[in-house]
C-alpha cells in the first residue's frame, strides 16, 4: 500500500493575478497551509512567475527566441516558486524540490529511483514540490530522444511530459495514490465553456471502457486554453482519463477551493472515476 495519500497539481494561471501581473499570494498561502507529508504537489508556474519577475525588475520582456526566453524565465521563476511554498508550508515539515524530465519516466531504473525519493519523503516528514525541469530541457533534443524511444519500443507508451498535467498523471500512477486533484483557474469541465452554469460535476462509469467513451464525448466540448502554449481542458481530460482508468479518482477544481472541500464535494468541481 502506498504511503502517498494524494497528488495535487496546480497550473500556472492559478498562481497569478492576471489583472495585476503579479503572484496570487492568497493561493500560495491557502494551498501551502494544507500540504502535509503524504501529499505530493506538482506545481507549474516557474516560467510565468519568472516572466512577471523579469518584467517587474527591468520594465520590459525578453525578446528573440521564444524557447530560449522560456528557459531563462523558468530559471528565474523556479527560486521564487519554491520560496513561496517554503514560506507557507508549516515550519515543522521539510520542503523538497524535485525537478523531473521525460527520461525519468521512460527508464525503469530512473522510475524506481524517483519512486523511492517521493515515498521516503512521506516517512521523513517532508513535502515534495515537483516541476518539469524547463530551464535545462531543450525541445528539439527532447523530440529526438522521444523519437528514438518510440523507434526502439514500437507500440510502447512513451511519456513526453509536455504538460504538468501529464507529469502529475504519471506520478499518480507511479506512487499508486488513490486520488489526484488538478487545480486550475476554472471550476472544472463545462458542457458549454462560455456558460459557468453548465459545469459537469461527475464523469463516471462502471468500467474503464465506459469511462473512456464518456471522457471522449466530453472532450468534444473542450475548446481553447488558459494561455498560449497550454494544452487546454481537452488534454487535461486525456491525462485525467489515464489515471482514472487505473482506479485513481481524479478531481478538476478551482485553486481557490480548500483541498478537503474538493474531496468531500462541498464545492463545485468535476469528479472523474470508475465506480
Amino acid at each position: 500500500m502506498s504511503c502517498i495519500d494524494l497528488v495535487i497539481k496546480i497550473g500556472s494561471m492559478a498562481l497569478i493575478r492576471r489583472e495585476d501581473n503579479d503572484i496570487d499570494y492568497n493561493i500560495f498561502a491557502r494551498l501551502g497551509s494544507e500540504l502535509r507529508p503524504g501529499m505530493l504537489l506538482v506545481s507549474s508556474g516557474a516560467t510565468e512567475i519568472g516572466r512577471l519577475d523579469y518584467l517587474k525588475r527591468t520594465g520590459k520582456l525578453l525578446e528573440g527566441d521564444k524557447e530560449q526566453n522560456k528557459t531563462d524565465y523558468s530559471a528565474q521563476g523556479q527560486a521564487i516558486l519554491m520560496e513561496n511554498y517554503r514560506r507557507f508550508i508549516r515550519p515543522e515539515y521539510g520542503v523538497r524540490q524535485v525537478l523531473v524530465e521525460h527520461n525519468h519516466f521512460n527508464d525503469a531504473q530512473k522510475r524506481q529511483h524517483l519512486y523511492g525519493l517521493l515515498t521516503r519523503a512521506a516517512e521523513q516528514n517532508a513535502v515534495p514540490i515537483i516541476n518539469y525541469n524547463d530551464c535545462v530541457s531543450d525541445e528539439e533534443n527532447r523530440k529526438m530522444e522521444l523519437m528514438s524511444l518510440q523507434a526502439r519500443h514500437p507500440g510502447a507508451q512513451v511519456v513526453e511530459c509536455v504538460d504538468n498535467d501529464e507529469t502529475a498523471a504519471v506520478i499518480a500512477e507511479l506512487v499508486h495514490t488513490k486520488e489526484l486533484i488538478l487545480l486550475t483557474s476554472t471550476e472544472g469541465i463545462y458542457a458549454d465553456p462560455n456558460d459557468p452554469g453548465t459545469l459537469v460535476s461527475e464523469i463516471t462509469a462502471p468500467d474503464a471502457e465506459g469511462l473512456t467513451k464518456k471522457v471522449q464525448e466530453w472532450q468534444t466540448h473542450c475548446v481553447g486554453a488558459s494561455r498560449a502554449g497550454a494544452n487546454g481542458a481537452g488534454a487535461k481530460l486525456e491525462y485525467a482519463l489515464r489515471c482514472a482508468r487505473t482506479g485513481v479518482v481524479v478531481y478538476i477544481a478551482h485553486a481557490r477551493y480548500p483541498i478537503a472541500k474538493i474531496l468531500s464535494g462541498q464545492v463545485r468541481r468535476t469528479r472523474i472515476a470508475i465506480e
